[in-house]
């Protein structure tokens, strides 16, 4: 059965996000972070952790994305939106916070360093909760800082321990059976439990996203644009840094993805129904997009360099 699933992974997960639309359950929200913070436990089981270092011209690559060409590209798609406040700010708050959780999953599968990627999520973590609260401001005009809250709750619960848990298992395969068996365990459940995930976070909120479809077009069509430009910006960028092929599918998927899932405690303070669900079309819309990179992201990768 896993040999079938890992031949067949992306039709298995666009089944699960054809499902989780098509499913409307809000009580499935309060799994997200359970089921997201599984899935990194074993994405982070399977890397080598106490061998992990980061690369000076890769994490170069990763501020250039992340820091310089994000806010550009955020800004100017999102000032059709400038008369609807909640929207637009909405739409900014998503889109410049890079990814720290399922991207490092994705662009494993796509034949990426997520190694590299994972050893830089603590500084994209610290990055964003430095640079949002400016970026809003000078895009928004918002007075008030974000709160570090959610960025701390999120940074324990979706990086600190499934990372934590995963060195601590991976030093004990090397004298313990059992730690042995829920390693390979949880190589077989990646697939499995990437379902899950795509699954949990759709169902959970298609249904609000399906109630406002007509407000959420502009902004689904702003985010399809913002990972269409990253996707030329990422290949450009690690192409002129010179960096191998893992690292050029890393830093692509790291300027395209978005910290949806971390900043929705941010949209649900904004006051109202509308914000969360501008933010979780992004994960909707982003979702299927990594879904097509993870087939074709090392093709492309192949032909630039021949």
């Amino acid at each position: 059965m896993v040999p079938w699933l890992e031949r067949n992974q992306i039709a298995c997960y666009l089944a699960a996000i054809l499902a989780g639309l098509l499913i409307d359950t809000p009580v499935l929200q309060g799994l997200v972070t359970p089921v997201l913070g599984l899935l990194l436990f074993v994405t982070f089981l399977s890397v080598p952790l106490t061998r992990v270092r980061i690369d000076a011209r890769f994490l170069t690559a990763l501020a250039l994305l992340n820091a310089v060409i994000v806010p550009v590209v955020a800004g100017l798609l999102a000032l059709p939106l400038r008369d609807d406040t909640v929207i637009h700010a909405a739409v900014l708050l998503v889109l410049l916070a890079p990814c720290i959780d399922y991207v490092i999953a994705f662009t494993g599968l796509a034949g990426g360093a997520r190694a590299q990627l994972l050893a830089a999520t603590p500084l994209l973590l610290i990055g964003q909760f430095l640079l949002l609260p400016p970026l809003l401001r000078l895009f928004v005009g918002s007075q008030e800082a974000l709160p570090a809250g959610p960025f701390l709750k999120a940074f324990l619960l979706l990086i600190l321990l499934p990372l934590g848990a995963a060195f601590l298992l991976q030093r004990l395969t090397l004298r313990h059976r059992w730690a042995r068996r829920i390693d390979a365990a949880g190589n077989a459940a990646m697939v499995p439990l990437m379902m899950s995930t795509l699954f949990v976070v759709l169902a959970g909120h298609a249904g609000g996203v399906l109630e406002q479809w007509q407000r959420l077009l502009l902004p689904a069509g702003i985010y399809l644009l913002f990972a269409l430009v990253m996707i030329v910006a990422g290949l450009t960028v690690s192409s002129l840094l010179r960096l191998p092929a893992p690292q050029q599918v890393a830093a692509t998927f790291s300027g395209v993805t978005r910290n949806s899932l971390v900043v929705l405690p941010f949209a649900l303070a904004m006051g109202g129904p509308l914000a969360p669900v501008v933010v979780v079309t992004q994960t909707m819309v982003e979702l299927v997009i990594m879904v097509v990179m993870v087939g074709s992201m090392p093709r492309i990768i192949r032909r630039m360099a021949g």
